[in-house]
């Protein structure tokens, strides 16, 4: 009988501020205030992170440490795909945003035949490269290392060559690249990009359900519409950042805060109709930071409700 695992993905190497590797934690702390047994229930396996890099300043200016993240993407490679062969559902709950493109790695590597499909549900689109980074936060990065792209038509950076090295290593990380194909991939809540990235979602077409166009359509039909383009996939991953919510109606919590987002009723009305949906084999919580949280635990707070009652539908279809 398949069960949930949690895994349990601590790395911050990727983001721009310090926190992240502790969301998991305040989640946890959410949970006993509740007096819940959520985190007693299944199966916990925890990737070995790698932020002692965060102590030494990084040689890798448009990939920030990006030689410590082809280790957490190997390791989470690895997890992801053995949960998946056991038949197992992984429910992720990573650091910064970062992990992600791990994560699709072992859903491909683990199933390299099938045809996979993103939502990514975040203010951000995360399809930037080392070419086109105006940081070099890889949080920022994941999406494009799963669609393969270096996206050089964009190009404003020249990345050193051990950058490039280890960008290719993780575009490449599962054995299959891409891992998923522009017209599988779905955002919903994206609102901050920069030029790069909407020159690459014009270009290939990158469907995005802006705030306003799920309030004008509604939920269901929304939820429906993407149900509907993504018929062809065998199996779906779900990306859920919580900096897709408003952070003026939730809080600060999250490493790039940005206003105009969902609300938490939208964000948990989504997250809980793809967890009911078959073709979803995981879903991914990301960049909880209860460091810049300026109420207290309050990001915590609400993704754990959400959390909570979405891990309940998936229960009751596995």
């Amino acid at each position: 009988m398949s069960q949930i695992k949690i895994v349990e993905n601590t790395s911050e190497i990727g983001a721009g501020t310090r926190g992240a590797s502790l969301g998991v934690g305040a989640l946890k702390v959410v949970a006993h205030n509740k007096r819940s047994g959520f985190f007693g229930k299944y199966e916990k396996i925890v990737v070995q992170d790698e932020n002692d890099l965060l102590n030494d300043v990084t040689d890798f200016q448009y990939a920030k440490r990006i030689n410590g993240l082809v280790k957490v993407y190997e390791r989470t490679t690895d997890i992801i795909s053995k949960v998946l062969n056991n038949g197992d559902f992984p429910l992720v709950l990573s650091g910064d945003h970062a992990c992600a493109g791990g994560t699709i790695a072992g859903i491909k590597n683990q199933f390299p035949d099938k045809r996979l499909g993103v939502i990514w549900i975040d203010a951000h689109a995360d399809i930037h490269t080392p070419y086109t980074t105006p940081s070099g936060n890889i949080h920022g990065m994941p999406l494009a290392t799963a669609l393969g792209t270096d996206n050089k038509e964009s190009q404003v950076n020249e990345p050193i060559a051990e950058t490039k090295e280890f960008w290719e290593k993780l575009k490449n990380m599962g054995g299959v690249s891409p891992k998923v194909a522009p017209e599988d991939v779905v955002f919903i809540s994206v609102r901050d990009t920069e030029q790069p990235e909407d020159e690459f979602m014009a270009r290939n077409g990158i469907k995005n359900y802006a705030v306003d166009e799920v309030r004008a359509k509604g939920l269901e039909k929304v939820a429906s519409e993407i149900k509907d383009k993504l018929a062809a996939c065998d199996m779906v991953y779900i990306s859920f950042d919580v900096d897709s919510m408003d952070c003026i109606l939730v809080s600060k919590g999250t490493g790039t805060p940005v206003e105009n987002g969902l609300s938490p009723e939208e964000a948990r009305f989504f997250m809980n109709e793809f967890a009911k949906w078959d073709k979803v084999n995981c879903m991914e919580v990301v960049e909880i930071n209860p460091c810049l949280d300026e109420k207290i635990n309050r990001m915590a707070e609400v993704a754990y409700d959400i959390l909570e009652e979405f891990t309940q539908h998936i229960e009751k279809r596995i």
